[in-house]
């Protein structure tokens, strides 16, 4: 955010809309904005009203975003579809601004003469950053339109507990989760440091309202207040840096922090600062321990949009400022992330053997997931860091999907204990079919998940720069099939354990369609993996190209 706009004390500062090459990216991120505030609008009885209206806004977003996938140019690296914000104040004489004032404050007890500190209060609300999106950011975008409407059409029925406390409930059920979208399109495609971190921060408030409001009681209050203060505290050092690179730049646009010089000992303290709230978010060991509880009590749909977009914006936030504004550093701490990783996968992964929630066991394997999406990263080469990409929009399909399912079935039974189940593929087998695709795509089998390749794209990446590393990362594969297969062959396979497991029926029609998806685009990615590594090729490889 650049503040070095000098112009006279005005009385508001008015936003001017700049576009360089598209208003597509800005529609694209107040869409959302605006169907919340128009549910806002809308009464809460008026149920049938308001389903429509979220689900064809977020369809809309979508669209909108296939759009740009279409329009984007995958042979160039610099930002596309760019758009610039600039709030300006309207420029007034400063003597008559200053005589103005004069009738309502002690003339002594400022010098009248000097207007510089109207002048330095002015700048404060001149400022611009941007908008735009490469090859990186490209697919998180399309994740989180592509989930968002998912998310709104499992809560299109409510559970029966709050339709009791009246219908409101599903009207701030949609708004949050417009607002979430909105929110997270604007982490993903600003290009300045602290709007960055302003929505990155943002997103907390109505994933707290989310969770609160909607998880599973009684202990959802508690997760709700764990996350938020957790990832918040956790948050606060990366604030730390943000200032130091805005005393040193002038600025936190990614236009002059990519071409400034940061000396190896400033690198070292801002890597520091930024690891640990990226390592919250995304997150890592021993950071972890927000992560089960929250997943286990919050909704079906929360549990969607955290394991599938949430998460990323640690890994995100790793791979777009931290290793290139800092690659000295970067370089320096890449042991120690290296055996943080190491020991984020080996030891969660027997963490997640142990587990007896069903919620819990696929919460703990996003935890492996992401340390090796972190490990590829740091490979700092184009096979690293392109399967961590990969990785990042493959875990963003799976690993809600296969929460989709619990959430099936926790509808149905009320419990998340996996030795309750049992013998549910003969009586649900369209539930267990989808299941068993999306745990084949969780231990990463070839052809029904992009997991595979990214995991072949993270190792051989690994392997290049570290032999060790790579081969105690590949043995873990064992523990991830081992957990993935224990999971569905108590819930599926087996003996009915009571005769109540028979008395519900496979999914309905609205389940399967939330389920579908999920389903045809890992097989899609599964199959052609090049649909992602196409169009961020150019834009790893500029990374690689200014690291080095």
């Amino acid at each position: 955010m650049n503040l070095f706009n000098y112009s006279t004390l005005g009385p508001l500062a008015a936003p001017v809309f700049s576009n360089g090459e598209s208003s597509l990216l800005l529609i694209l991120q107040l869409l959302p904005l605006f169907g919340a505030l128009l549910l806002f609008m809308v009464p809460a009885w008026q149920v049938g009203f308001i389903r429509l209206i979220a689900l064809n806004v977020s369809l809309i977003t979508f669209l909108l975003s296939l759009a740009l996938w279409v329009l984007f140019d995958p042979l160039t690296a610099d930002f596309q579809f760019r758009s610039l914000i600039n709030f300006q104040q309207e420029k007034l004489d400063t003597a008559t601004t200053l005589h103005s004032l004069q009738g309502l404050l002690d003339n002594k007890a400022l010098d009248w003469n000097n207007a510089s500190i109207f002048e330095t209060v002015g700048n404060l609300f001149n400022f611009s950053f941007s908008f735009g999106i490469d090859g990186i950011s490209l697919w998180l975008v399309l994740l989180t339109t592509f989930l968002t409407p998912i998310c709104i059409l499992v809560g299109w029925a409510l559970p029966a507990s709050l339709q009791i406390k009246g219908p409101h409930y599903l009207k701030i059920y949609c708004i949050i989760f417009l607002i979430i979208e909105s929110l997270l399109l604007v982490v993903f495609c600003v290009r300045d440091l602290l709007v960055f971190y302003i929505f990155f921060e943002a997103v907390l408030i109505p994933m707290f309202l989310l969770i609160g409001l909607f998880g599973s009681q009684p202990r959802n209050i508690r997760a709700a207040y764990k996350m938020f203060l957790y990832t918040l505290a956790g948050s606060l050092p990366m604030l730390v840096g943000i200032l130091l690179i805005y005393f040193q730049c002038g600025s936190t646009d990614w236009s002059i922090l990519s071409t400034s010089y940061f000396s190896p000992t400033r690198q070292l303290i801002l890597w520091a600062l930024f690891f640990f709230s990226f390592a919250v978010k995304a997150p890592l060991v021993p950071f972890h321990g927000w992560l089960p509880e929250t997943h286990s009590n919050a909704p079906t749909a929360g549990s969607i949009v955290l394991a599938g977009i949430l998460l990323k914006l640690g890994t995100y936030g790793f791979l777009r400022w931290s290793v290139t504004l800092f690659p000295l550093a970067s370089v320096y701490f890449a042991p120690i992330v290296y055996i943080i990783c190491l020991v984020g996968v080996v030891y969660v992964s027997l963490i997640t053997l142990r587990q007896i929630d069903v919620k819990k066991l696929i919460a703990y394997s996003s935890v492996s997931h992401m340390a090796l999406c972190l490990l590829g990263m740091f490979a700092f080469n184009v096979q690293g860091l392109e399967g961590s990409l990969l990785m990042m929009v493959a875990h963003g399909i799976v690993s809600p999907g296969l929460f989709l399912c619990i959430g099936i079935l926790y509808d149905r039974y009320k419990t998340r204990v996996i030795q309750y189940y049992g013998g549910l593929a003969m009586t649900m087998p369209i539930l267990a079919t989808s299941m068993l695709i999306l745990i084949m795509g969780n231990l990463s089998l070839p052809i029904l998940s992009p997991s595979f390749g990214a995991e072949l794209l993270i190792f051989t990446g690994v392997f290049l720069v570290n032999r060790l590393v790579a081969i105690i990362a590949i043995s873990t594969m064992v523990l991830t099939a081992a957990y993935s297969l224990f999971l569905f062959s108590r819930v599926f396979f087996g003996n009915l354990k009571t005769v109540y497991i028979s008395q519900f029926s496979d999914v309905s029609r609205r389940e399967f369609f939330c389920l579908f998806p999920f389903l045809a685009l890992s097989l899609l990615l599964g199959i052609f993996p090049a649909l992602v590594l196409d169009t961020c090729h150019v834009s790893i490889a500029y990374i690689l190209v200014s690291y080095n």
